[in-house]
């Protein structure tokens, strides 16, 4: 499994441990990746995903699940996050429309 958040695209990073001699050896920087059971209100579902912490702090921010995915644009997100935007989408013009 990946290490890549499903809502933000956030990866691994790489750097350096520095010694105190400043010796320098190759290190991998992780996200703090969490499974979430997130709440869709368009949908009326939950939806579990794999998201980093900073990103389950930017959907509560923003207002929940689907007002992130309406406004993220599909470069960052998952495929089935792209998946469960497109879901959101078509259920909130139909429900617009009627």
């Amino acid at each position: 499994m990946s290490r890549i958040c499903e809502l933000t695209g956030k990866g691994r990073q790489v750097g350096h441990n520095v010694s105190h001699a400043n010796n320098k050896t190759k290190r991998t920087f992780l996200p703090n990746l969490q499974n979430v059971t997130l709440l869709s209100d368009a949908l009326g579902t939950s939806v579990k995903l794999r998201v980093s912490t900073h990103g389950l702090r930017s959907v509560e921010h923003v207002g929940g699940l689907d007002n992130w995915l309406l406004k993220t644009s599909d470069d960052d997100l998952s495929l089935r996050a792209r998946r469960l935007k497109r879901d959101v989408k078509k259920k909130l013009s139909t429900a617009q429309a009627a």
